[in-house]
């Protein structure tokens, strides 16, 4: 299949996905899927790969291809920080399945892949769906590339419209540490969605604006986080994002879960 990233950048798919486990940093709202583990070995990643990547104020997704076979070797993608409405996720279809696949350039050139501007949650947040625009739910994909364990590309009359990532607290972790292999416990999936509900909706801006009740559930949440004695990597990736949050009512800030002086992630 011939999927179209960039207006007339092109690539082809292949049978040969990849490995990589993705690492879903909660901080960052952001989802990699790369072999570097530190921060020298990414500089060799990106001197070593051509594709779509960061330049300066300038942050697409990112997709890096091997410059010799120029086969799909990493990517990067920016989940946006304020989900799309029950109603509209409700309309995420479920098919087709996922087949496995990577990906290989056409030609060895750069590109830009765009942000997606619609992130969907599905119930409990078993899966996250992130669109170019909520007009891709007007009809379903004819396609869900699996370029790695559990994130697809979702493919629209040829071109790549989106991605999901299936079970994304299964994924999460910090900075460059790979996610715990073990499957996360319920408590963990119960505190992720109270932290999805916190950044991603409403409840967002009512905490910023200090209402007494929405801050008093924050404080709840970073409570449970801290008490908790099991899936101690996960909840540590999420307990890193909400620090400071106790700080606001002293003046010193407006919390939000990822850091109270700031916008959504």
């Amino acid at each position: 299949m011939r999927l179209t990233l960039d207006e007339n950048w092109t690539a082809t798919t292949t049978g040969k996905p990849l490995r990589v486990t993705p690492r879903f940093s909660f901080r960052d709202f952001s989802v990699r899927i790369a072999p570097y583990t530190d921060a020298d070995e990414r500089t060799r990643y990106l001197t070593g790969t051509f594709g779509s990547t960061a330049w300066l104020w300038d942050t697409p997704d990112e997709l890096r291809f091997d410059l010799v076979d120029r086969e799909l070797v990493g990517a990067e993608f920016h989940i946006v920080g304020e989900a799309a409405d029950p109603e509209d996720a409700a309309r995420v279809p479920t098919r087709p399945l996922v087949r496995s696949g990577g990906l290989r350039a056409e030609e060895v050139r750069g590109f830009r892949l765009e942000t997606t501007t619609e992130l969907c949650r599905s119930p409990g947040d078993s899966v996250f769906t992130c669109l170019r625009d909520l007009d891709v739910l007007d009809e379903p994909p004819a396609a869900r590339i699996g370029i790695a364990p559990g994130v697809a590309l979702l493919v629209q009359h040829g071109a790549v419209v989106g991605w999901d990532l299936t079970d994304p607290v299964k994924y999460l972790t910090s900075g460059f540490a790979a996610p715990d292999p073990a499957p996360p416990v319920p408590a963990t999936r119960h505190l992720f969605t109270e932290c999805m509900d916190i950044i991603t909706t409403s409840l967002f801006d009512e905490v910023r604006a200090r209402n007494p009740a929405a801050l008093a559930g924050l404080r709840t949440v970073r409570r449970n986080l801290r008490d908790q004695q099991q899936d101690l990597h996960r909840v540590g990736a999420l307990a890193t994002a909400s620090r400071a949050a106790d700080q606001s009512s002293d003046g010193r800030g407006t919390p939000g879960v990822a850091d109270e002086t700031t916008a959504r992630p």
